[in-house]
C-alpha cells in the first residue's frame, strides 16, 4: 500500500523539528522559556488590568447608587423634619385658638354676668331707700312686717350676688380711694383724718376683683394727716387693685 505524500511531508517536518529541538543550545532554550513567562504574565497583566477595570466600573456605579440613596435619606429625612415642624406648629396655634377661644368664653361669661349686676344695681338701691324711708316712720305693726319682708327680700338678692363675687363697696370712714369711690362733695371736719369718706350717698360694687361701680362719696377735708403707716396700707391696697384690675 502507498503512503501518501502529505503524510510523508508531516513525518519529515516532525523529525526535522525534533532534530533541532534536540540540537537547541540551553540558552536559547532558557530565553525561549523566558519569553514564555514574559508573555503569560503580560497576558495575566491584561487580564487583571481589565478585571481591575470591570471593578472600578462597578465600584463606581455602586458608589453612584449609595450617593442616590443618601440623597433620598437626606430628603426623606428633610421632609420628615419640616413635617413634624408642620404639625408642632399646628398643634401651638390650635392650643393658642382653644386657650383664646375659651377665654374670651369667660370673659363673655363675665361680662353677660357684669351687665346683669349692673342693670339690678339700681333695683337695689331703690329697695334700700325704701326700707330705709319706711324705718324713718312711726311705728306701724303692719308697715314694720312689710318692711321685714322687703328687708328680707334684699338679703337673699345680695346673698344671689354674694356667691357671683359681687360684693358692695360702703367705704364711710375709711380713707378715700380714686378707684373705688367716686368724690361728689367735700366736708370740712378738723377732727377727722383729711382724706378721709365722710358720707356714702350711693354705695358702690364689686364683682371679684373688679369695680363695676365706684362709690359716690364726700371727702373730708382741714384735719390732720393721716398717719404714715395708714396711707402706706391705703396705697398698697390700691396698688394691688390696679395688679389685678
Amino acid at each position: 500500500m502507498k503512503v501518501p505524500v502529505e503524510i510523508e511531508d508531516e513525518k519529515a517536518e516532525k523529525a526535522e523539528k525534533d532534530e533541532k529541538d534536540e540540537a537547541m543550545d540551553p540558552e536559547e532554550e532558557r530565553a525561549r522559556v523566558e519569553a514564555a513567562i514574559r508573555a503569560g504574565e503580560e497576558a495575566a497583566e491584561q487580564e487583571l488590568a481589565a478585571d481591575a477595570g470591570k471593578l472600578r466600573e462597578e465600584r463606581d456605579e455602586l458608589q453612584k447608587k449609595l450617593a442616590d440613596v443618601e440623597d433620598q435619606i437626606e430628603a426623606a429625612k428633610t421632609e420628615a423634619s419640616e413635617a413634624k415642624d408642620r404639625m408642632l406648629r399646628l398643634q401651638a396655634d390650635w392650643e393658642n385658638y382653644r386657650r383664646r377661644t375659651a377665654a374670651e368664653r369667660l370673659a363673655e361669661k363675665d361680662r353677660a354676668a357684669e351687665g346683669l349686676v349692673t342693670n339690678l344695681l339700681p333695683v337695689i338701691d331703690d329697695i334700700e331707700r325704701a326700707i330705709e324711708h319706711a324705718g324713718a316712720t312711726e311705728d306701724d305693726a303692719q308697715l314694720k312686717q312689710f318692711v321685714d319682708g322687703v328687708s328680707a327680700v334684699h338679703a337673699k338678692m345680695l346673698a344671689v350676688l354674694s356667691k357671683e363675687g359681687v360684693e358692695p363697696i360702703d367705704p364711710a370712714g375709711e380713707p378715700f380711694d380714686p378707684l373705688a369711690h367716686q368724690a361728689v362733695g367735700r366736708v370740712e371736719d378738723a377732727e377727722a383724718y383729711d382724706e378721709t369718706v365722710a358720707q356714702v350717698y350711693q354705695k358702690g360694687y364689686r364683682m371679684g376683683e373688679r369695680v363695676i361701680r365706684t362709690a359716690m362719696v364726700t371727702v373730708t377735708y382741714g384735719g390732720p394727716k393721716r398717719p404714715e403707716e395708714q396711707a402706706d396700707d391705703a396705697d398698697a391696697n390700691n396698688d394691688a387693685e390696679k395688679d389685678e384690675s
